[in-house]
């Protein structure tokens, strides 16, 4: 208190006449705000226009925000602004997904209510996911996120923003499982080897999963997961599941056409993929040396907090009514 207006703009490095009027603002209002009314006055987003957008997104939607902003007559800034602050809209990309009928509906409600009775006070954890995935020697990327930085397009499209597509890309299937603490080996099965029961039974079932499981789970039980396949359905393979395994999902069980169910699917195959295939393979050796590399990068926290992220899906399936709760 007590020092002159210069000593305190030379200690802020403010002018004078800053100092003089910020005391005389605090003299006069009590406080360092502005005067109520004082500054740009917000015209993009008004009340007028907020309502505007409202009424326009309550007609249709799907009204992009280009459109939006050239019937105001507003940037395209001020439009998001709008819909994000002002009417607490989110934009969510369109995607194609499966269809489900009512039927399909009803019964993903009806066995994810099973399931979650079955696996109640964290016995899901005992669980075996298992899935199979086929993989090409082309690059995957996110159409939303993927970016290349550089200063030409013909040098972006040198340093990977151009991703080839073939009808005729060689392919592997993979097959693979994890638990809460652990995950298989990989399977790979060649692309001109058909997948019917028998080699299910004995590549994957007998040949892989029940020594895996022996070695890991010991004289603990488990519970084996499969999707609803024909191999996975068919009535040699559920009865061998019967026969020797400490416990199984069956396909009546599983809720059928609910890759949004199986964390192989929500989550380990993605997180795979984005790892494994970032970039061309040139041969099948090449990709299934990323895919073994990527899988065994895979830390064991990751799988614990997507096995524990089930229980909470099928919850949100039986309140969506057994629809597409993931988008």
């Amino acid at each position: 208190m007590g020092r002159c207006f210069k000593t305190i703009a030379e200690t802020l490095s403010v002018s004078r006449r800053t100092v003089d009027s910020t005391i005389k603002r605090f003299k006069e209002l009590g406080t360092l705000e502005d005067r109520p009314g004082r500054g740009r006055k917000a015209t993009a987003t008004s009340t007028r226009n907020v309502k505007v957008v409202r009424d326009m997104v309550r007609r249709n939607p799907k009204r992009s925000m280009r459109k939006i902003a050239k019937k105001l007559g507003i940037s395209h800034t001020s439009a998001r602004r709008i819909v994000k602050e002002k009417l607490g809209l989110t934009p969510y990309r369109c995607r194609k997904v499966h269809l489900l009928t009512a039927s399909m509906k009803k019964n993903r409600v009806q066995k994810c209510k099973m399931l979650l009775q079955r696996f109640a006070s964290a016995r899901h954890r005992d669980i075996v996911f298992s899935d199979e995935k086929l993989f090409t020697l082309e690059s995957t990327f996110n159409r939303q996120n993927d970016r290349v930085l550089c200063s030409r397009a013909e040098e972006a499209n040198e340093s990977g923003r151009i991703h080839g597509r073939s009808g005729h890309a060689e392919k592997i299937m993979v097959w693979a499982a994890i638990t809460y603490d652990a995950k298989s080996p990989l399977v790979f099965i060649d692309s001109d080897v058909k997948i019917n029961t028998e080699v299910y039974l004995e590549s994957v079932l007998k040949n892989t999963l029940l020594p895996w499981t022996q070695c890991h789970f010991g004289s603990r039980p488990f519970v084996f997961q499969q999707d609803s396949a024909p191999a996975h359905r068919a009535k040699v393979t559920q009865q061998w599941c019967r026969d020797t395994l400490p416990g199984f999902i069956s396909a009546q069980e599983w809720p059928s056409n609910s890759p949004d169910l199986n964390p192989m699917d929500y989550s380990v195959w993605p997180l795979l993929e984005s790892k494994a295939c970032s970039m061309q393979h040139h041969s099948i050796d090449s990709l299934k040396r990323d895919l073994l590399r990527a899988w065994e990068e895979i830390p064991l926290e990751y799988l614990r907090a997507t096995v524990d992220d089930f229980p909470s899906r099928l919850r949100t399936c039986v309140r969506a009514r057994g629809g597409i709760f993931e988008i």
